[in-house]
């Protein structure tokens, strides 16, 4: 394979890594949202979820060095809506 198709299925891989990666963050944030919306009501609630997500998207974060995003404890949600 010549130097420029490899160059060209890297950047493929590489867009497409991209694409996953931010439809996974997006539905990072809804997860959160509904999290937050959980936690607002006073119900017992867990960030399993936003972290099996967060999870997902680290390794296509690893694999093609975009920024890791941080997972999420009860602790950080509480902290958040104590500040809002």
């Amino acid at each position: 394979m010549s130097v420029h198709l490899q160059i060209a299925e890297q950047v493929r891989k590489h867009r497409e890594a991209q694409k996953q990666f931010l439809l996974l963050d997006s539905a990072r944030e809804r997860a959160i949202e509904h999290t937050l919306e959980i936690a607002k009501a006073g119900q017992d609630f867990q960030p399993t979820e936003i972290n099996q997500i967060t999870e997902e998207m680290n390794k296509i974060a690893m694999k093609f060095q975009f920024p890791p995003r941080k997972l999420v404890t009860k602790e950080m949600i509480i902290n958040y809506l104590n500040l809002r």
